[in-house]
């Protein structure tokens, strides 16, 4: 008898034990997704280092976002209203959001972190210079006021994090501030902890937010200086997706991990893209003959094959992808090397030395210097092969980012292979206008442009919200790329982004990929 009732309370305990460890799994106290991430962050600050301000935006999300559609919405902001001149925005602050120390979010938590970017980050120049007044409005809305039309701005404030005043206005010299322990957010998650030695990001519940509860219950970004040693973590089940800023998963690895039988993939034509980007300021990249022999010496199925194992298609020359609004077609980049070499015999570059090298049209044996950062070093070096079989002597000057930053500033390079980011591809006038227009700043902004069709092309898109006027001057930026070629698009890419069976109700946006509020509150573990 009493064996029998010891039996029966074992099967009870069992029981509820499972109920209760099901009960924790249902409700995602228990669930840990843990990515990682190349994205190698330097120091813990929110707005300064590179890439931490990408992972806080799930924790001190932005006023707007880009929704799975490639639509901008209200985020923190609930809704937005624009002035019918467009030089007046107002945005109606979400009323649920609380910070995750209790605290709840204000608009003058907009308004200092609105006035903190203008005045402290570089890149945003084009804020401080444009914006003229920023007020409050009660209840819960904020006020900002362009001293010209800016069509734009709810798209450019999809980048900028909000920040905490009552934190962030005590610190005193931000730029060199680094909190490796809990940073306050007011999103579904916030930074519990920053642990740069062991490499993981933790982000966990915020116990104040009122929103769509997530139901797993941390999140841990293991970050990963080798992706080789990155894609084996996958493999081996260390991590359960992999996630690097507009950037897909290292194309030679994919086979592999699908042998794992573990991983299902997303599959997206990435709006940024690879790019031959020329010195409009020197000779003779300055001469569109020049560019134009170059763009027949490239060979773009070679490219596309050795560098993106032909995940991604052969690019047009109006540089802009077809996964953006409003893609017109334009004439279908070529490879054709006899063609290159009789553009520039016809052009005046001619080798009559006979040493191998052309020469410029002052009679100077042509030698250009290509900046190269690590990660486009195979890139410019099939650059560098491409352009010398058509006689054209390129020195390779390998540099740091900020090295590279610097001198592109400074004009003093010829050329470059760089790339841009689907935010970067959206901001300003958009279809990459941020990366040419010669009167924009910033750290990738190459500010090479300063013809005024092309800048009046530009104002167009910033001064108007007629859709069938910004498709027109989409196509006539388009078509404007394609006649001028002020640089050419190498490929256009596809990004992939592997993820762990386990985990259902992905979200990708076209911004950020897997890395967005409504993702992370969707995801689900299958029990």
């Amino acid at each position: 008898m009493i064996q029998n009732k010891k039996k029966i309370v074992i099967v009870l305990l069992t029981v509820l034990s499972l109920f209760f460890l099901m009960t924790f799994i249902s409700y995602g106290e228990e669930v840990i997704l843990r990515i990682g991430s190349p994205n190698m962050v330097s120091t813990a600050n929110l707005v300064f280092d590179d890439y931490l301000p990408v992972f806080a935006h799930i924790s001190n999300p932005p006023l707007t976002k880009m929704n799975t559609e490639g639509q901008i919405v209200g985020q923190s902001a609930k809704l937005i209203e624009v002035s019918s001149d467009n030089t007046t925005w107002t945005f109606h602050l979400d009323d649920s959001l609380y910070w995750s120390d209790g605290q709840k979010v204000t608009p003058q938590d907009v308004k200092f972190t609105i006035e903190f970017i203008a005045q402290n980050v570089p890149w945003a120049g084009w804020l401080k210079e444009g914006l003229q007044d920023i007020s409050i409005q009660e209840p819960n809305a904020v006020i900002l006021k362009f001293n010209k039309p800016h069509t734009q701005i709810n798209r450019d404030l999809s980048s900028y994090n909000l920040l905490p005043k009552h934190i962030w206005e005590k610190i005193e010299s931000p730029q060199d501030y680094s909190n490796p322990g809990e940073n306050i957010g007011c999103g579904p998650f916030y930074m519990k902890k920053v642990d740069l030695n062991a490499g993981i990001i933790t982000m966990e519940k915020n116990p104040y937010w009122k929103g769509q509860t997530p139901q797993i219950g941390k999140i841990e970004i293991h970050l990963y200086n080798n992706v080789d040693v990155l894609s084996l973590a996958l493999e081996k089940g260390d991590v359960d997706t992999y996630y690097r800023y507009a950037s897909s998963y290292p194309y030679q690895n994919i086979e592999r991990l699908k042998k794992t039988g573990r991983f299902d993939f997303v599959e997206k034509l990435n709006i940024g893209l690879y790019f031959l980007a020329f010195n409009l300021k020197r000779t003779p990249m300055s001469d569109f003959k020049f560019r134009e022999a170059i763009s027949y010496a490239i060979n773009y199925p070679e490219i596309l094959k050795l560098d993106a194992l032909g995940y991604g298609n052969i690019p047009t020359r109006g540089f802009v992808p077809n996964s953006m609004d409003y893609f017109i077609e334009t004439e279908l980049l070529t490879y054709d090397l006899e063609k290159a070499n009789r553009l520039l015999e016809e052009a005046g570059y001619i080798d009559s030395d006979k040493n191998g090298i052309r020469e410029d049209l002052a009679g100077k044996d042509i030698d250009l210097t290509m900046l190269v950062e690590p990660d486009y070093v195979r890139r410019s070096e099939l650059i560098k092969y491409y352009l010398e079989e058509v006689g054209i002597k390129v020195s390779m000057k390998n540099v740091d980012e900020s090295t590279w930053i610097a001198l592109k500033d400074q004009y003093e390079y010829d050329i470059t292979v760089t790339r841009s980011s689907p935010w970067g591809m959206m901001v300003h006038g958009s279809w990459g206008t941020a990366y040419f227009d010669s009167r924009r700043t910033g750290e990738g902004v190459l500010h090479i442009v300063d013809d005024p069709i092309f800048l009046g092309l530009v104002d167009g898109l910033l001064s108007t919200t007629d859709p069938e006027k910004i498709k027109e001057l989409a196509h006539s930026v388009q078509s404007y790329y394609a006649e001028t070629l002020p640089a050419i698009a190498l490929y256009w890419n596809m990004i992939i982004t592997p993820f762990n069976r386990e985990f259902t109700g992905w979200q990708p946006d076209p911004l950020f990929g897997i890395y967005n509020i409504d993702n992370f509150v969707n995801l689900k573990k299958v029990l």
